[in-house]
């Protein structure tokens, strides 16, 4: 059974991470939050059938592709950083912290879209409203799971904190898969919330100091499928690895 999420308005959306440490947004509501079209969202999802292979699992799947551009927004003032390796501490990534990754950078005909722009400052937005404001500093990775080899792990590294202030989860297309349920659990306590993704550019956001999180496997439903997803965190004082 696929549990749908609970929607939080784009004007409440503020308010309900305060209050549970991550909010669940559908597509309209993210186009209000980010002052964009559905339809230029979409145009993106294009991009996400170019995207390479991560040759840095671990575990020795071949279900990942992905690209990883980073940013800095400082009020409503952007600007693209240098490209680097993407690098997390093995504190909150056990499986694949203390490397420096170094993946392709995301394609520049997309992040010159207006669309894409507009994701990147509405994430430094509502990390300035839920920290206070400050330079935020921004990377954004673009995922592709597949099931061509039977089994997709969007998170094989397990229930985790991304090491960031804020995290945001878009789900961009999900395509003859099962599976993909997204769970999110306090950080010190028992509470938690499991819910599957299936709009194109719904939104989980979270706290990343107060949950944890994870997606479960996805599997083929007939012939081999595939689930998109765009993840953007911003943290505060740098880029993890500085």
């Amino acid at each position: 059974m696929v549990l749908s999420p609970a929607y939080t308005s784009a004007d409440q959306l503020d308010a309900q991470l305060r209050r549970h440490g991550y909010a669940v947004l559908a597509p309209q509501a993210v186009c209000e939050w980010a002052g964009c079209t559905l339809d230029a969202l979409m145009a993106l999802r294009a991009s996400w059938n170019a995207l390479p292979p991560d040759g840095y699992l671990k575990d020795g799947g071949r279900y990942r592709r992905r690209r990883h551009s980073c940013f800095v927004a400082d009020g409503e003032r952007l600007s693209q950083a240098p490209h680097r390796a993407h690098w997390q501490p093995v504190e909150y990534n056990a499986l694949h912290g203390g490397m420096q990754r170094w993946f392709e950078p995301v394609a520049p005909e997309v992040v010159v879209q207006p669309a894409w722009s507009a994701l990147m400052r509405a994430m430094a937005r509502v990390s300035t409203a839920l920290k206070g404001p400050r330079p935020w500093y921004v990377e954004a990775h673009q995922f592709r799971i597949d099931t061509a080899g039977g089994i997709g792990r969007p998170t094989p590294e397990g229930a985790h904190r991304d090491g960031v202030d804020v995290v945001a989860v878009f789900l961009v297309d999900r395509q003859g898969v099962k599976g993909g349920e997204t769970r999110v659990f306090e950080a010190d306590g028992p509470a938690g919330q499991r819910f599957t993704l299936t709009e194109p550019w719904s939104l989980l956001l979270l706290d990343d100091a107060r949950v944890v999180h994870e997606t479960t496997p996805i599997q083929p439903e007939a012939a081999a499928g595939y689930r998109d997803t765009l993840v953007v965190t911003a943290r505060a004082g740098g880029f993890q690895g500085d």
